[in-house]
Protein backbone atom coordinates (compact mmCIF):
# COMPACT_ATOMS: atom_id res chain seq x y z
CA UNK A 1 0.00 0.00 0.00
CA UNK A 2 2.60 2.40 1.15
CA UNK A 3 4.42 2.43 -2.51
CA UNK A 4 1.08 2.99 -4.31
CA UNK A 5 -0.16 5.71 -1.76
CA UNK A 6 3.31 7.44 -2.63
CA UNK A 7 2.57 7.59 -6.25
CA UNK A 8 -0.63 9.11 -6.65
CA UNK A 9 -1.20 11.64 -8.93
CA UNK A 10 -3.99 13.42 -6.82
CA UNK A 11 -4.44 13.51 -2.95
CA UNK A 12 -7.35 12.36 -1.09
CA UNK A 13 -7.53 9.32 -2.49
CA UNK A 14 -8.76 5.79 -1.09
CA UNK A 15 -6.40 2.74 -1.49
CA UNK A 16 -7.93 -0.46 -1.25
CA UNK A 17 -6.74 -3.66 -0.73
CA UNK A 18 -8.55 -6.09 -2.39
CA UNK A 19 -6.29 -9.74 -2.15
CA UNK A 20 -6.16 -8.69 1.71
CA UNK A 21 -9.73 -8.37 1.92
CA UNK A 22 -10.53 -11.93 -0.37
CA UNK A 23 -8.08 -13.43 2.55
CA UNK A 24 -9.54 -11.95 5.53
CA UNK A 25 -13.47 -12.86 4.47
CA UNK A 26 -11.92 -15.81 3.41
CA UNK A 27 -10.84 -16.87 6.24
CA UNK A 28 -14.04 -15.75 8.29
CA UNK A 29 -15.97 -18.10 5.78
CA UNK A 30 -13.81 -21.13 6.99
CA UNK A 31 -14.24 -19.73 10.77
CA UNK A 32 -18.20 -19.77 10.06
CA UNK A 33 -18.89 -23.33 8.97
CA UNK A 34 -22.57 -23.89 8.08
CA UNK A 35 -23.37 -20.37 9.33
CA UNK A 36 -24.53 -18.40 6.30
CA UNK A 37 -22.87 -15.43 5.54
CA UNK A 38 -24.68 -12.23 3.65
CA UNK A 39 -22.45 -9.05 3.44
CA UNK A 40 -23.97 -6.08 4.81
CA UNK A 41 -23.74 -3.49 1.31
CA UNK A 42 -24.46 -0.21 3.82
CA UNK A 43 -20.39 -0.91 4.69
CA UNK A 44 -19.22 -0.61 1.61
CA UNK A 45 -21.02 -1.08 -1.89
CA UNK A 46 -18.01 -0.20 -3.53
CA UNK A 47 -18.47 -2.49 -6.68
CA UNK A 48 -15.05 -3.65 -6.84
CA UNK A 49 -15.48 -4.21 -3.02
CA UNK A 50 -18.43 -6.46 -3.75
CA UNK A 51 -16.81 -8.46 -6.14
CA UNK A 52 -14.15 -9.11 -4.19
CA UNK A 53 -16.52 -10.76 -1.64
CA UNK A 54 -18.49 -12.68 -4.09
CA UNK A 55 -16.93 -16.11 -4.00
CA UNK A 56 -16.83 -15.88 -0.27
CA UNK A 57 -19.64 -15.26 0.69
CA UNK A 58 -23.57 -16.73 0.58
CA UNK A 59 -25.37 -13.15 -0.37
CA UNK A 60 -25.49 -9.74 0.05
CA UNK A 61 -27.77 -7.63 2.77
CA UNK A 62 -28.85 -4.35 1.18
CA UNK A 63 -31.58 -1.78 3.19
CA UNK A 64 -32.75 0.18 0.09
CA UNK A 65 -33.93 0.59 -3.29
CA UNK A 66 -31.18 2.37 -4.59
CA UNK A 67 -28.49 -0.50 -2.86
CA UNK A 68 -30.76 -3.48 -4.24
CA UNK A 69 -30.40 -1.78 -8.07
CA UNK A 70 -26.53 -1.45 -7.59
CA UNK A 71 -25.97 -4.84 -6.24
CA UNK A 72 -28.03 -6.87 -8.72
CA UNK A 73 -25.99 -4.70 -11.59
CA UNK A 74 -23.05 -5.11 -9.98
CA UNK A 75 -23.63 -9.40 -9.15
CA UNK A 76 -26.49 -10.39 -10.82
CA UNK A 77 -26.52 -14.00 -9.37
CA UNK A 78 -25.75 -12.89 -5.37
CA UNK A 79 -28.81 -13.83 -3.18
CA UNK A 80 -29.96 -10.73 -1.96
CA UNK A 81 -32.07 -10.20 1.50
CA UNK A 82 -33.92 -7.20 2.09
CA UNK A 83 -34.02 -5.00 4.94
CA UNK A 84 -34.36 -1.62 6.55
CA UNK A 85 -37.20 0.24 7.84
CA UNK A 86 -39.63 2.98 6.06
CA UNK A 87 -39.68 0.76 2.52
CA UNK A 88 -41.63 2.07 0.31
CA UNK A 89 -44.09 1.41 -2.21
CA UNK A 90 -41.35 1.14 -4.72
CA UNK A 91 -38.57 -0.67 -2.86
CA UNK A 92 -41.45 -3.22 -1.86
CA UNK A 93 -42.38 -4.11 -5.48
CA UNK A 94 -38.16 -4.23 -6.02
CA UNK A 95 -38.17 -6.32 -2.68
CA UNK A 96 -39.75 -9.31 -4.38
CA UNK A 97 -36.72 -9.69 -6.66
CA UNK A 98 -34.77 -10.79 -3.19
CA UNK A 99 -34.53 -14.13 -1.87
CA UNK A 100 -35.16 -12.98 1.65
CA UNK A 101 -37.53 -9.85 2.82
CA UNK A 102 -37.44 -8.51 6.36
CA UNK A 103 -40.42 -7.04 7.37
CA UNK A 104 -39.98 -4.51 10.08
CA UNK A 105 -43.96 -3.49 10.87
CA UNK A 106 -47.38 -4.75 10.63
CA UNK A 107 -48.05 -2.27 8.00
CA UNK A 108 -45.25 -2.86 6.02
CA UNK A 109 -46.48 -6.95 5.88
CA UNK A 110 -49.99 -5.30 4.33
CA UNK A 111 -48.45 -3.49 2.02
CA UNK A 112 -46.56 -6.42 0.77
CA UNK A 113 -49.36 -8.78 0.83
CA UNK A 114 -50.97 -6.62 -1.61
CA UNK A 115 -48.07 -6.89 -4.10
CA UNK A 116 -47.17 -10.66 -4.53
CA UNK A 117 -45.51 -13.76 -3.38
CA UNK A 118 -42.31 -13.31 -1.37
CA UNK A 119 -40.30 -15.19 1.30
CA UNK A 120 -39.95 -13.17 5.17
CA UNK A 121 -38.35 -12.73 7.64
CA UNK A 122 -40.23 -10.95 10.90
CA UNK A 123 -37.70 -8.31 12.33
CA UNK A 124 -37.72 -8.86 15.96
CA UNK A 125 -37.20 -6.12 18.65
CA UNK A 126 -36.54 -8.23 21.57
CA UNK A 127 -36.04 -7.04 25.17
CA UNK A 128 -32.82 -8.23 25.62
CA UNK A 129 -29.79 -7.05 27.18
CA UNK A 130 -26.89 -5.85 25.26
CA UNK A 131 -24.17 -4.69 27.80
CA UNK A 132 -21.16 -2.51 26.37
CA UNK A 133 -22.94 -2.22 23.24
CA UNK A 134 -21.63 1.09 20.89
CA UNK A 135 -24.96 1.42 19.37
CA UNK A 136 -28.65 -0.47 20.06
CA UNK A 137 -30.59 -0.91 17.46
CA UNK A 138 -34.28 0.23 19.18
CA UNK A 139 -37.03 2.29 18.22
CA UNK A 140 -37.77 2.06 14.44
CA UNK A 141 -36.40 -0.86 13.90
CA UNK A 142 -38.20 -4.34 14.21
CA UNK A 143 -41.41 -4.86 16.29
CA UNK A 144 -41.99 -6.04 19.83
CA UNK A 145 -44.13 -9.20 21.14
CA UNK A 146 -47.22 -7.55 20.01
CA UNK A 147 -46.68 -6.39 16.61
CA UNK A 148 -45.41 -9.61 15.76
CA UNK A 149 -47.98 -11.58 17.28
CA UNK A 150 -50.08 -9.16 14.92
CA UNK A 151 -47.95 -10.21 11.87
CA UNK A 152 -48.64 -13.74 12.38
CA UNK A 153 -52.54 -13.23 12.25
CA UNK A 154 -52.10 -11.09 9.13
CA UNK A 155 -50.16 -14.52 7.96
CA UNK A 156 -52.46 -16.90 8.39
CA UNK A 157 -54.78 -15.47 6.00
CA UNK A 158 -52.48 -14.80 3.10
CA UNK A 159 -51.07 -17.70 0.73
CA UNK A 160 -48.54 -15.05 -1.38
CA UNK A 161 -46.01 -14.37 1.82
CA UNK A 162 -44.25 -17.45 3.22
CA UNK A 163 -42.74 -17.00 6.83
CA UNK A 164 -39.30 -18.41 6.92
CA UNK A 165 -38.15 -17.11 10.49
CA UNK A 166 -37.11 -14.13 12.01
CA UNK A 167 -34.36 -11.45 11.77
CA UNK A 168 -32.73 -10.02 15.26
CA UNK A 169 -29.98 -7.54 14.90
CA UNK A 170 -30.61 -5.77 18.43
CA UNK A 171 -26.94 -3.80 18.91
CA UNK A 172 -23.71 -3.28 17.67
CA UNK A 173 -20.06 -2.96 18.78
CA UNK A 174 -19.95 -6.18 20.87
CA UNK A 175 -17.65 -8.51 20.88
CA UNK A 176 -17.77 -12.50 20.33
CA UNK A 177 -18.98 -13.88 23.12
CA UNK A 178 -21.72 -11.44 24.01
CA UNK A 179 -22.64 -11.57 20.91
CA UNK A 180 -22.80 -15.87 20.79
CA UNK A 181 -25.18 -15.06 24.31
CA UNK A 182 -27.52 -12.43 22.43
CA UNK A 183 -27.94 -15.11 19.23
CA UNK A 184 -28.48 -18.05 22.04
CA UNK A 185 -30.84 -15.91 23.43
CA UNK A 186 -32.61 -14.47 20.28
CA UNK A 187 -32.96 -18.34 19.27
CA UNK A 188 -34.37 -19.03 22.94
CA UNK A 189 -37.53 -17.04 21.75
CA UNK A 190 -37.40 -17.46 18.20
CA UNK A 191 -37.14 -21.10 17.42
CA UNK A 192 -40.39 -21.94 20.02
CA UNK A 193 -42.39 -18.69 18.73
CA UNK A 194 -42.01 -19.98 15.37
CA UNK A 195 -43.06 -23.21 15.80
CA UNK A 196 -46.49 -22.40 17.07
CA UNK A 197 -46.42 -20.05 13.38
CA UNK A 198 -45.94 -24.28 12.04
CA UNK A 199 -42.60 -22.72 10.56
CA UNK A 200 -40.84 -26.36 10.47
CA UNK A 201 -37.46 -25.29 9.04
CA UNK A 202 -36.71 -22.29 10.62
CA UNK A 203 -34.33 -19.91 9.72
CA UNK A 204 -32.55 -17.52 11.87
CA UNK A 205 -30.65 -14.14 11.00
CA UNK A 206 -28.39 -12.57 13.70
CA UNK A 207 -27.54 -9.56 11.88
CA UNK A 208 -24.03 -7.95 12.23
CA UNK A 209 -22.56 -5.44 14.75
CA UNK A 210 -19.18 -7.44 15.34
CA UNK A 211 -17.00 -5.10 17.48
CA UNK A 212 -13.99 -2.98 15.04
CA UNK A 213 -11.52 -1.36 17.56
CA UNK A 214 -10.48 1.62 16.07
CA UNK A 215 -8.15 1.93 18.61
CA UNK A 216 -6.09 -1.35 18.36
CA UNK A 217 -6.70 -2.57 14.55
CA UNK A 218 -5.13 -5.38 15.30
CA UNK A 219 -7.50 -6.48 17.88
CA UNK A 220 -9.99 -8.58 15.74
CA UNK A 221 -13.34 -10.41 16.31
CA UNK A 222 -12.99 -14.04 17.05
CA UNK A 223 -14.53 -15.17 14.30
CA UNK A 224 -13.79 -18.93 15.87
CA UNK A 225 -15.49 -18.83 18.70
CA UNK A 226 -18.62 -17.29 17.40
CA UNK A 227 -18.78 -19.88 14.68
CA UNK A 228 -18.30 -22.47 16.57
CA UNK A 229 -21.07 -21.24 19.35
CA UNK A 230 -23.84 -20.47 16.24
CA UNK A 231 -22.90 -24.16 14.83
CA UNK A 232 -25.02 -25.28 18.46
CA UNK A 233 -28.09 -23.57 17.53
CA UNK A 234 -30.79 -25.87 16.04
CA UNK A 235 -31.88 -23.40 13.13
CA UNK A 236 -30.94 -22.46 10.00
CA UNK A 237 -28.49 -19.32 10.99
CA UNK A 238 -27.16 -16.47 8.95
CA UNK A 239 -25.36 -13.68 9.91
CA UNK A 240 -25.01 -9.69 8.46
CA UNK A 241 -21.45 -8.22 8.96
CA UNK A 242 -20.40 -5.18 7.31
CA UNK A 243 -18.39 -2.80 9.07
CA UNK A 244 -16.09 -6.19 10.15
CA UNK A 245 -15.60 -7.77 7.15
CA UNK A 246 -14.30 -4.37 5.17
CA UNK A 247 -13.01 -1.81 7.55
CA UNK A 248 -9.28 -2.99 7.17
CA UNK A 249 -8.80 -3.35 4.10
CA UNK A 250 -9.22 0.70 3.26
CA UNK A 251 -7.14 3.82 3.50
CA UNK A 252 -7.80 7.23 2.91
CA UNK A 253 -4.39 9.01 1.65
CA UNK A 254 -4.01 12.67 1.86
CA UNK A 255 -1.21 15.60 2.14
CA UNK A 256 -0.31 18.19 3.97
CA UNK A 257 -1.08 21.48 3.35
CA UNK A 258 -0.33 23.44 6.27
CA UNK A 259 1.24 23.41 9.74
CA UNK A 260 0.63 26.00 12.43
CA UNK A 261 0.25 26.72 15.80
CA UNK A 262 -2.47 28.38 17.47
CA UNK A 263 -2.29 29.54 21.48
CA UNK A 264 0.16 26.47 22.63
CA UNK A 265 -2.05 23.71 20.13
CA UNK A 266 -0.22 22.58 16.61
CA UNK A 267 -2.77 21.84 14.14
CA UNK A 268 -1.89 19.81 10.86
CA UNK A 269 -4.34 21.01 7.83
CA UNK A 270 -4.86 18.08 5.80
CA UNK A 271 -6.41 18.39 1.75
CA UNK A 272 -9.67 16.65 2.13
CA UNK A 273 -11.59 16.10 5.69
CA UNK A 274 -14.28 14.50 7.36
CA UNK A 275 -16.43 15.24 4.33
CA UNK A 276 -14.39 12.41 2.54
CA UNK A 277 -13.67 10.24 5.86
CA UNK A 278 -16.61 10.59 8.10
CA UNK A 279 -16.20 7.87 10.63
CA UNK A 280 -13.59 9.41 12.99
CA UNK A 281 -16.82 12.36 13.85
CA UNK A 282 -19.46 9.44 13.85
CA UNK A 283 -17.81 7.08 16.20
CA UNK A 284 -15.95 9.91 18.25
CA UNK A 285 -12.64 8.88 17.88
CA UNK A 286 -9.28 9.18 16.55
CA UNK A 287 -8.82 7.78 13.25
CA UNK A 288 -5.58 5.16 13.31
CA UNK A 289 -3.19 6.66 11.03
CA UNK A 290 0.66 6.17 9.30
CA UNK A 291 2.94 9.22 8.80
CA UNK A 292 4.44 8.09 5.13
CA UNK A 293 7.12 10.84 4.55
CA UNK A 294 8.32 12.28 8.15
CA UNK A 295 9.97 10.77 10.96
CA UNK A 296 11.65 12.10 13.70
CA UNK A 297 10.88 13.26 17.37
CA UNK A 298 6.86 13.14 17.72
CA UNK A 299 5.28 15.57 18.97
CA UNK A 300 1.41 16.39 19.67
CA UNK A 301 -0.50 18.01 17.05
CA UNK A 302 -4.28 17.69 15.91
CA UNK A 303 -5.17 16.04 12.39
CA UNK A 304 -7.76 18.37 10.62
CA UNK A 305 -9.71 19.07 6.89
CA UNK A 306 -10.61 21.85 5.02
CA UNK A 307 -13.85 22.44 6.24
CA UNK A 308 -15.18 25.41 8.08
CA UNK A 309 -16.28 23.50 11.26
CA UNK A 310 -14.08 22.70 14.25
CA UNK A 311 -16.08 19.66 14.00
CA UNK A 312 -13.71 18.46 10.85
CA UNK A 313 -11.29 16.24 13.01
CA UNK A 314 -9.35 12.94 12.23
CA UNK A 315 -7.17 12.99 15.47
CA UNK A 316 -6.96 15.11 18.26
CA UNK A 317 -3.68 15.66 20.09
CA UNK A 318 -2.28 12.74 18.87
CA UNK A 319 1.57 12.55 18.68
CA UNK A 320 2.78 12.72 15.34
CA UNK A 321 6.83 13.90 13.53
CA UNK A 322 7.86 17.06 12.34
CA UNK A 323 5.15 17.78 9.38
CA UNK A 324 5.47 20.00 6.39
CA UNK A 325 2.87 20.98 3.33
CA UNK A 326 3.62 18.06 1.05
CA UNK A 327 3.86 14.97 3.51
CA UNK A 328 1.55 12.21 2.96
CA UNK A 329 -0.70 10.56 5.55
CA UNK A 330 -2.47 7.79 5.65
CA UNK A 331 -5.24 6.76 7.74
CA UNK A 332 -6.02 3.24 8.04
CA UNK A 333 -9.31 1.23 8.78
CA UNK A 334 -11.19 3.29 5.97
CA UNK A 335 -12.59 0.38 4.23
CA UNK A 336 -16.25 0.77 5.62
CA UNK A 337 -18.80 3.79 6.65
CA UNK A 338 -16.51 5.98 5.50
CA UNK A 339 -16.70 7.06 1.67
CA UNK A 340 -20.20 6.00 1.38
CA UNK A 341 -21.53 7.86 4.93
CA UNK A 342 -19.69 11.11 4.02
CA UNK A 343 -21.22 14.45 3.21
CA UNK A 344 -19.78 14.65 -0.28
CA UNK A 345 -20.68 17.98 -1.45
CA UNK A 346 -19.87 20.41 1.55
CA UNK A 347 -18.24 23.22 0.32
CA UNK A 348 -17.72 21.34 -2.92
CA UNK A 349 -14.07 20.54 -2.47
CA UNK A 350 -12.77 17.59 -5.35
CA UNK A 351 -13.59 14.34 -4.18
CA UNK A 352 -11.23 12.07 -4.14
CA UNK A 353 -9.74 9.34 -6.52
CA UNK A 354 -10.38 5.41 -5.69
CA UNK A 355 -7.22 2.91 -6.45
CA UNK A 356 -7.13 -0.73 -5.91
CA UNK A 357 -4.40 -3.45 -5.19
CA UNK A 358 -4.50 -6.31 -6.88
Amino acid sequence: MNELALNLDTYPAYVYDLPGLADHVTSIRAALGSTELFYAAKANPDAEILRALAPHIDGIEVSSGGELAHVRETLPDKPLAFGGPGKTPEELRLALTADRIHVESPNELKNLAALGPANILLRANLPLDTPNAALAMSGPFGMDEDALNECARLLAGNRHLTLRGVHAHLASGLDARTMLDLARQIAGWALPWLKTQGVDDPELNVGGGMAVDYASPSSLFDWQVYGAGLASIPSRVRIEPGRAVTAYHGWYVTDVLDVKTTRGETYVILRGGTHHLRTPVTKGHDQPFTCLTATGQESPATLVGQLCTPKDVFARDVLVPPLAPGDIIAFAMAGAYAWNISHHDFLMHPKPTFHYLR
